[in-house]
């Protein structure tokens, strides 16, 4: 057995992406195989089914094709071990730490996987009559009022799909807002410490995007905010707590003084994971926040489907929010309150978000969460997420570059730089040598406020014995990094393929050639 130096990179590694691929026939590396494209593994000419040769003729006009499909033939066992083998290839939050900044990238409880998929939840369609889908529509009531519980506010939409998508349904209803009261008011303040989704989303519904200043501590200025205020100002768009990671302690007075001059609030809450439990939006002054399921109540990302970003409203927006919404009656029974009723119930709505009511399979992993925990267990949840962020901030600032260590305690994440690093290392050179330490890397060059930024949210389902791996791994990337290590500059050494040129491999990408990969 070769013995590895700490760097844990040997002599005969070849830049190519790991041990040199002629050592062995099929260019696989023990248990990490090698595995072409499915076009060069079948044949367009094959099939990997037999069809009945007295088969009858097909009627013209059939849905019979006129064409080759061009697709290649495999066998069921082929098929099965090429996207098998293509599995063992992803990172996957089963199989470690997921250290993505800014995303929360947290254990998907197998509860909620196994509520999911109850008869009557998992099959539900759609288009299924009303009084058939009860249950479906009290579990989105419930997870309604939770929402509103958890937040203070006065209302929830539960129809916008992902977060982005919940920031356009705020936005539409502040746009509702103003124009119910008259006003042409086209100004969105958008502080450079919120996410990048913000301007996008402000832009995308005909507001005019002004950048508000942060302050070295990586904060709102609260002076400069006030400074722009007036008739002009549809609002605020601000992220809490920040992608500097840090608590907006300004909040309530933002708020107060936007509310001063006629705007209004919108809240990017991605970040609701850390303060969930702890501190109600609604209390410090917040209009709108849409809140992403998958972050905060442990939604796969995407869950097969669609996302889900509800929107909670406070009293002055609730009326303007979108139709359909699940509403319960005299009789007991819930109804989705639509647009043939929407006149008498919900007279001042902007309209639809989405041709359905949301994403079942979401509602339910998301109530299964937060009835397992309860209000006391989704406080710990916070303070779990907290305590492993400042555990990986103060770990680490020795040997790396900690912008905002001086500002206080962080909250859910722990943001880094490449400030220090020997001349010539980068942060793309420590995210490339985290592959070859077996984690993927945390998220690189965003916020784009902070030089070289490393974006590192550990989550509150990490324990302590794995945080205190990631430092260690990360910890000897950075030392390498502070001292020059050349090997470093052509990490990763053990993966299946070597670093990429990644503006070519975005511009011009090649899938396949002859030769070794």
């Amino acid at each position: 057995m070769t013995a590895l130096n700490p760097a844990g990179w040997r002599p005969e590694m070849s830049v190519s992406g790991g041990a040199d691929d002629s050592a062995t026939f099929t260019g696989n590396r023990a248990l990490m195989l090698e595995e072409p494209l499915i076009f060069e593994i079948g044949s367009t000419e094959t099939t990997g089914v037999d069809f009945d040769d007295d088969a009858p003729a097909a009627d013209p006009g059939s849905l019979m094709r006129s064409a080759p499909i061009g697709l290649p033939g495999l066998s069921e066992s082929e098929t099965v071990r090429h996207y098998t083998r293509l599995s063992r290839q992803n990172y996957a939050i089963d199989l470690g730490l997921f250290p993505l900044g800014s995303c929360t990238m947290k254990h998907n409880p197998r509860l909620n996987e196994k509520v999911a998929r109850m008869p009557g939840f998992a099959d539900v369609h759609p288009l299924q009559p009303q009084e058939t889908v009860q249950g479906a529509l009290a579990v989105i009531n419930e997870l309604a009022f939770w929402l509103i519980e958890l937040t203070g506010m006065y209302g929830v939409a539960m129809s916008p799909k992902a977060g982005a998508h919940g920031e356009l349904c705020g936005i539409l209803c502040i746009k509702a807002a103003l124009e119910a009261r008259g006003e042409d008011r086209r100004v969105l303040l958008v502080p450079e410490s919120a996410h990048g989704t913000n301007p996008a989303t402000a832009a995308f519904a005909g507001f005019t995007v002004e950048d508000i200043p942060a302050t070295k501590e990586g904060r709102v200025d609260l002076e400069a905010l006030k400074a722009r205020l007036g008739p002009d100002v549809a609002g605020v768009m601000i992220t809490n707590p920040n992608t500097c990671g840090l608590f907006e302690r300004d909040m309530k007075a933002i708020s107060d003084a936007v509310h001063a001059v006629g705007g209004y609030v919108y809240c990017d809450g991605a970040n609701f994971n850390a303060i969930v439990g702890k501190v109600r939006p609604g209390d410090l002054g917040i209009d709108a926040m849409h809140i992403n399921l998958h972050k905060t109540f442990s939604t796969p990302h995407g869950g097969g489907g669609p996302g889900s970003g509800p929107v909670v409203l406070s009293e002055a927006l609730a009326p303007y929010g979108p139709i359909p919404y699940a509403a319960r009656y005299a009789d007991g029974s819930l109804k989705l309150v639509e647009e043939e009723s929407a006149g008498a119930e919900h007279p001042e709505t902007f309209g639809r978000m989405t041709a359905f009511h949301g994403q079942m399979g979401m509602f339910t992993r998301a109530l299964a969460y937060i009835l397992s925990h309860g209000a006391d267990g989704l406080k710990q949840v916070a303070e779990d997420a907290v305590l492993n962020a400042n555990y990986v901030l103060r770990s680490l600032e020795d040997v790396l570059d900690a912008p905002f260590g001086p500002s206080g305690p962080c909250m859910h994440e722990a943001l880094f730089t490449d400030e220090g690093l020997a001349e010539g290392f980068t942060t793309l050179d420590i995210a490339k040598a985290l592959i070859d330490e077996g984690y993927h890397p945390m998220t690189v060059y965003f916020p784009l406020v902070v030089h070289g930024a490393m974006l590192i949210e550990p989550t509150e389902t990490e324990s302590k014995a794995v945080l205190d791996q990631f430092i260690g791994a990360l910890r000897s990337v950075a030392l390498r990094a502070k001292n020059g290590d050349p090997a470093l500059k052509a990490a990763p050494h053990y993966a299946p393929r070597a670093r990429l040129d990644e503006t070519l491999a975005a511009r011009k990408p090649v899938l396949a050639w002859e030769g070794n990969l």
